[in-house]
């Protein structure tokens, strides 16, 4: 389960900022966000277990993302979600030409954000076809992309407020940071224990097995500068480590 709020073209100086969570099992082996030593032009954390990555940007500014589609019981895809982002920003093709070409049923329910500079992208295999995304703050969870999900409206406000305070990323990390449960009434229902929808109602996800491993801030400035800062944690959130890499003088 994971969290993105985009805006895309909505500040003056920096048309991509990206602030995401990524919830995961913390026993799941993973890499810190770096540069990727076989493919030099990724920036992007990695699953070291299927050997993709949720969320990636290229030093040309490819960017992608992928969540999963919460669906319960769902029969299992053919590859790792991992490879959409992967193969898209080891690739040359534009995210039209990339969506139109991909099997769909080879993956279990995703969403995927697409961008290389000139154009932002959204596809799900549970929704209808690509689409192409106009000037605007957009959240993504576990359900289509703009679900009224309490966490992603709340994210959604928090992002475009700190917006206003770039360069300076902290106030971007404060929204993600948030872990405040939803109330009952406002629970989705997804299939999942009322215990589980409770827990996963925050944006900020934490327990002693699964929780929030990494938040990421990513912006691109007009000159195609790039910043990626990732703060990663441990079981029950408590902070490991964090590392900033920016491609800008």
């Amino acid at each position: 389960m994971c969290l993105i709020v985009v805006g895309w073209r909505v500040h003056p100086d920096f048309p991509l900022v990206v602030a995401a969570n990524r919830d995961e099992f913390y026993a799941r082996p993973t890499a810190l966000a770096d540069f990727w030593v076989d493919v030099p032009d990724i920036i992007a954390g990695r699953d070291l277990e299927a050997g993709g990555t949720w969320l990636g940007i290229s030093r040309g500014g490819r960017f992608a993302a992928v969540t999963n589609v919460r669906e319960p019981g769902a029969g299992k895809g053919r590859h790792s979600r991992g490879r959409l982002t992967q193969n898209f920003l080891a690739g040359r093709q534009g995210p039209e030409e990339y969506l139109r070409r991909l099997d769909p049923d080879d993956y279990s329910g995703f969403n995927l954000l697409l961008g290389d500079g000139d154009a932002l992208w959204y596809f799900s295999n549970r929704g209808t076809g690509p689409e192409v995304l106009e000037p605007g703050i957009y959240g993504l969870s576990n359900h289509l992309l703009d679900s009224p999900w309490p966490k992603l409206l709340t994210a959604r406000q928090g992002f475009a407020r700190a917006l206003g305070d770039l360069p300076d990323r902290s106030s971007l990390f404060r929204v993600l940071a948030d872990d405040e449960i939803v109330a009952d009434t406002e629970l989705p229902a997804t299939g999942i224990p009322l215990e589980w929808e409770r827990r996963l109602s925050a944006i900020f996800v934490h327990s002693a097995a699964y929780g929030t491993r990494a938040s990421t801030v990513v912006t691109r400035t007009t000159a195609g500068d790039i910043c990626l800062e990732e703060r990663s944690y441990g079981p029950n959130g408590q902070p490991i480590q964090s590392s900033l890499i920016s491609t800008g003088v």
